[in-house]
């Protein structure tokens, strides 16, 4: 009998796991490792099916910076083992580079002017909504440039984008190129579920918003954004300003 009940215990969690739906790896941003001085969002050692979380480190790196690292201490949710992340924008020599975190990988800067990322991770399901916590603590622009020159002067403004694509592959974005990606119109998407924040918070804020879906199509992959300076693809923000976020999860 105690075996029965051992074994309930072990199959019981993965059941309503299953029941609810697919999440990603690493949603609770608790999974950390360092390599040559770079902060990963993946554990040590761990397989490229777990490697789904990227950030621009590696390329800060020479500058000896990580704009990306894990927060042990302010988390939303205690306990052994838990951590958040804390994504910071910063200047670097003359350029401004919003800090992120998103799903895909880093493959390279493009100068000054962008950087060349393959986004997306796996995915095939259609959630209700997107939840989880930040916590954003905004500097005052004071690198703006193109489109959002009028930022100068004002507060930060954050973003988390989730967006179920019905890429056939993971897409490769050079920044400098192609820009950021077009959410309004762009075919490839199939949904969408946005957080746009706009002013300082005091500690964590919980947030769950719906997914608003353009078709009826199942997605093969989400792309995740999470960024401190929501304008940061026209190299405007402020260098300092914070978003520390946990504990995500899709919703069905």
């Amino acid at each position: 009998m105690k075996k029965i009940f051992s074994l309930l215990a072990v199959l019981l969690p993965v059941l309503a796991s299953a029941q609810s739906g697919p999440q990603l790896y690493n949603m609770s941003f608790d999974e950390w490792s360092k390599s040559g001085g770079v902060w990963y969002p993946y554990a040590e050692g761990a397989p490229a099916s777990e490697r789904i979380w990227d950030t621009p480190n590696t390329g800060m790196s020479k500058f000896g910076i990580n704009a990306t690292v894990p927060e042990y201490e302010h988390v939303a949710v205690s306990g052994k083992g838990k951590a958040a992340a804390k994504v910071e924008s910063r200047k670097i020599a003359v350029a401004f580079v919003a800090g992120s975190l998103y799903t895909g990988h880093y493959l390279g800067l493009v100068g000054l002017s962008g950087a060349k990322t393959e986004l997306g991770a796996g995915f095939r399901a259609r959630p209700k909504s997107f939840s989880g916590w930040y916590h954003y603590i905004p500097q005052t622009v004071n690198c703006a440039k193109g489109a959002s020159s009028g930022m100068k002067g004002k507060p930060d403004k954050a973003l988390i984008d989730v967006l179920l694509m019905d890429w056939e592959e993971k897409h490769v974005q050079n920044t400098a190129v192609d820009g950021p990606i077009d959410t309004e119109h762009d075919p490839h998407i199939i949904g969408q579920a946005v957080v746009y924040i706009d002013s300082a918070t005091e500690g964590y804020v919980h947030f769950e918003v719906p997914f608003k879906y353009r078709n009826g199509k199942t997605p093969n992959y989400v792309n995740i954004t999470v960024t401190p300076s929501r304008y940061g693809a026209d190299f405007t923000g402020g260098a300092g300003s914070v978003i520390y976020v946990d504990e995500f999860q899709f919703n069905y």
